[in-house]
């Protein structure tokens, strides 16, 4: 207790949590957070252009659904002009969320190729490597895109690697060296194998990668986020389009396959939701494929471990969450009932509690941290 007596804790108010569940907070490892899972075709194209000001209203609603959801962290994958990475500096640096947030900024994609909605391209005659060290050191991670879109209308279809595999060795080097982690969109078996064989520290989505990759991936202990539920998503918002609807089922359960073997090889595998993809919605789409993890064979500690610590790690946000043990921050998310109810509970959490804060985004919490004025928001 130290120099924290009796009338310390009489000011405090006491949570009883002897009949909740207690998990260290989640990481989302894959979100865009300047992006919405609306279905509205005109708004998705709106947000695709909108300016800081507009993004900004969106960046700070989403975090305050993170944080109602129990996600704590948050690895955002680029938007095309890169506001989420503003709005960490512009606007959380002053008043910091309780939602740590790493961001790519801007990703990177061939020229010609899938990749304009969350970046750009190197400029004529510049390597990928000089491209990401001209960006400067804002970043704090690089995203690479290296294949297309996984397809909705020919099963199993795949792309052709958008860089070279000497272009991606070199820029994963440059990357390290400059002291950031690599996150590499890529789906397929080529651009999937490039991707490892270059030394990236995460594959996101990886559909129709292969068994051969997924063992490269468990050797090198290569994270894999597999945003699995964007197909279940798909599935369901794409119903009226029979053929769409059905290769997004097939793509579902053949990614549930993979996250199979994955666990079989023990390939590192962590959790990301896509969230800003059609139908995949911010804070809420976490539990859902955290439950897909589950459907995929992850016993219940297994799928929260690669929501929290594995997470955790991935970020770098160690300090801020990742497990309960003394010595920690004390974060953490309490759902009512025991741990067979824990992802019934998640949907609506007992409460959170970030670093040893309360932290209830029902209350206008977060509305009050992160609202920012317009002055912050100016383009220069």
């Amino acid at each position: 207790m130290g120099k924290q007596g009796p009338e310390y804790f009489k000011q405090r108010e006491v949570e009883d949590l002897k009949s909740c569940t207690l998990v260290p907070g989640f990481v989302d490892a894959h979100v865009h957070l300047a992006l919405s899972g609306t279905e509205d075709a005109g708004e998705r194209e709106a947000q695709r252009k909108a300016s800081l000001e507009s993004s900004s209203t969106r960046i700070r609603d989403h975090l305050k659904e993170h944080i109602r959801h129990g996600v704590v962290a948050v690895r955002d994958g680029g938007d095309k002009d890169g506001h989420a990475l503003v709005y960490k500096h512009r606007v959380l640096a002053k008043s910091p969320s309780p939602v740590a947030v790493k961001a790519a900024g801007q990703g990177w994609h061939a020229s010609g190729r899938y990749g304009n909605l969350i970046g750009g391209s190197p400029q004529t005659g510049e390597t990928l490597a000089q491209a990401l060290a001209r960006r400067g050191a804002e970043n704090d991670f690089v995203k690479i895109v290296n294949s297309g879109l996984n397809s909705l209308t020919c099963f199993g279809a795949e792309t052709a690697s958008q860089f070279a595999l000497e272009a991606l060795v070199e820029a994963v080097k440059k990357a390290h060296g400059l002291g950031k982690k690599v996150m590499v969109h890529a789906n397929g078996r080529i651009p999937v194998g490039w991707a490892v064989e270059a030394g990236c520290d995460s594959i996101e989505h990886g559909f129709f990668m292969g068994r051969e990759n997924l063992e490269k991936m468990a050797e090198r202990q290569t994270v894999w986020i597999p945003t699995v539920f964007t197909m279940a998503a798909y599935a369901e918002k794409l119903a009226g389009r029979s053929r769409e609807s059905e290769v997004a089922k097939r793509n579902l359960d053949h990614q549930l396959d993979q996250i199979r073997l994955a666990r079989r090889l023990g390939v590192p595998v962590g959790v990301g939701t896509d969230s800003g993809s059609l139908g995949v919605h911010h804070g809420q789409a976490f539990c859902k494929e955290l439950q897909l993890l589950l459907t995929a064979g992850f016993t219940l500690e297994e799928a929260v471990q690669s929501a929290t610590a594995r997470g955790a790690a991935l970020l770098g946000v160690e300090d801020h969450t990742g497990m309960l043990a003394p010595g920690k921050p004390a974060t953490f998310v309490a759902v009512r009932g025991g741990p067979e109810r824990l992802m019934e509970g998640l949907k609506s959490p007992r409460l959170v509690v970030v670093k040893g804060e309360v932290v209830d985004g029902g209350k206008d919490f977060l509305s009050q941290r992160l609202r920012g004025s317009k002055e912050e928001f100016r383009q220069d």
